[in-house]
């Protein structure tokens, strides 16, 4: 008899898992699959801590498969490759963000648009083409079809680097395919947490005019004169506001809180567009009229195919664009879930895989 898919998998590894909706998250001994012949086993040095991290472990979306190993802004070397691998060799820096399969035949698969695959396979807490739930980078080595690995520029140091697998390409992506990326151009960035950061960064990069666009005023000196943004508007500030009416060609929506839409669309000149990134708990209320009226678009974005994954992390090492981060040990990471919630950080965790996690294990088990 043949053995099963759990039977294959014959590698131990060390995982930070939550077993539960407390969330807390403690060592567990997992196993990866062998080697495949389209396979790249990767040693992960770093992964990065998502806001969705947190509401995975906390079951907040009502999904989750305990005991769940998160983290999908995942980077490290290449530590073995399957005999069909062409693009990666032993040593080579590579990262994994947020799926690690799909069915690779549909029509947007054949696109280069994975990311819009209904058999998409997300890097943890779903049940992969093998019949066994994935686990994340929240690990010491993960086993991954070497289509969804990217290549790490020289140039972007892998825990700096470590965000953009996610925020990078949740930002990029919107603004290469609905034109916001063209410099002159007047683009938003609404909310500057872990997305609205990297935004302001990118769209610099693109040789755009950028505004941003708070609800906290303690952040314009960071958005002036750290990340280089042209200026700085608060919403509730109804001087700003009207006078920033009809001034951008777009807008990228970051925030998750529910918030009044027809003041910020108020913002975008005639045909402008409003990318969402953010995901809201609750539904939307907008106008139909406030897009009627002057032609403006209200789209979503999500992600971003593994080809325009590797083209962002090229520009970003061309134009030296790398997230902020704090980077903390295995130990540190249940306090940096509690501060996450909190909002307290800039811009991201990133959790250091490599030189932590084994101290972690030992010290729990001992």
């Amino acid at each position: 008899m043949a053995p099963t898919a759990a039977e294959q998998h014959t590698r131990k590894v060390v995982g930070l898992a939550a077993r539960d909706a407390s969330g807390h998250l403690s060592p567990l001994a997992i196993t990866r699959r062998s080697t495949g012949d389209d396979d790249v086993v990767i040693k992960i040095l770093y992964c990065g801590i998502c806001h969705s991290d947190l509401h995975s472990i906390k079951n907040d979306w009502k999904n989750a498969k305990y005991p769940m190993v998160p983290g999908h802004e995942i980077t490290g070397e290449v530590n073995e490759v399957g005999k069909n691998v062409t693009k990666f060799r032993i040593g080579d820096r590579v990262g994994v963000g947020c799926m690690v399969n799909s069915c690779q035949s549909c029509e947007s698969c054949n696109k280069g648009f994975e990311n819009l695959c209904p058999g998409i396979i997300p890097t943890y807490n779903l049940v992969d083409l093998d019949g066994t739930i994935t686990y994340g980078g929240y690990s010491s080595m993960v086993v991954v079809h070497e289509r969804f690995v990217v290549r790490f520029p020289d140039t972007i140091p892998l825990d700096k680097g470590a965000p953009l697998l996610c925020a990078g390409i949740t930002v990029y992506s919107p603004m290469k395919y609905h034109g916001l990326n063209v410099p002159g151009m007047h683009l938003g960035v609404l909310g500057l947490g872990g997305l609205g950061h990297v935004a302001v960064k990118f769209g610099k990069a693109f040789g755009m005019k950028v505004t941003v666009i708070s609800s906290s005023p303690g952040k314009k000196q960071e958005a002036l004169e750290r990340l280089g943004a042209n200026a700085f508007i608060v919403i509730k500030n109804d001087k700003e506001m009207k006078a920033a009416m009809s001034s951008m060609d777009g807008i990228i929506n970051t925030v998750s809180a529910n918030i009044p839409m027809a003041p910020l669309l108020g913002l975008l000149k005639p045909n402008g567009k409003m990318i969402m990134v953010g995901l809201p708990e609750k539904p939307m209320e907008i106008s139909p009229f406030a897009l009627v009226a002057t032609n403006k678009t209200l789209a979503g974005s999500l992600i971003g195919g593994m080809r325009d994954t590797q083209e962002m992390l090229d520009l970003a090492a061309k134009h030296c664009v790398t997230a902020d981060i704090e980077v903390i040990g295995t130990e540190y990471v249940n306090t940096a879930m509690e501060r996450l919630a909190k909002a307290d950080v800039r811009y991201r965790f990133v959790i250091d895989i490599g030189n932590t996690l084994d101290k972690t294990a030992a010290a729990t088990t001992e």
